[in-house]
């Protein structure tokens, strides 16, 4: 039996994906995704499904998501489900429908958090300088 493991990136967020020959079963950590909550971050997992199509019938999905915030994850989730499927089913057309769509379903963001300097409160805030 074929299985693919896919992973996606967002800020700290980390998501495994598996992907299996199977009847259209979607799960993120263990809850199937028409269930998951919010609603908004449902609706961005589920972008490379519908842009996939009937091509989501054939395929279980099991993704494995951890850190960050709720946003973070359902980005990495959906990055993870995307270049699974594209790997699973080998489908150059899925490829390029999903790069037309939106290129960050296929390539992690690399974006990080700046370090915190000294004299500030954070990467760019600085203590404000009195002259007089």
């Amino acid at each position: 039996m074929k299985v693919v493991v896919a992973s996606g990136k967002r800020k700290s967020a980390v998501a495994r994906a598996s992907v299996r020959k199977g009847k259209g079963l979607i799960r993120i950590n263990s809850v199937p995704v028409e269930i998951f909550e919010p609603s908004l971050a449902r609706t961005k997992i589920m972008e490379p499904l519908t842009l996939a199509g009937d091509r989501t019938a054939k395929v279980d999905i099991e993704v494995n998501v951890q850190g960050g915030g709720i946003m973070g994850q359902a980005t990495a989730s959906r990055t993870a489900i995307a270049k699974g499927m594209v790997q699973f089913l080998d489908d150059k057309d899925l490829e390029s429908i999903f790069m037309r769509y939106d290129r960050s379903l296929l390539v992690s963001d690399p974006r990080r958090k700046l370090p915190k300097k000294p004299l500030g409160r954070g990467a760019r805030k600085k203590r404000q300088k009195s002259y007089r």
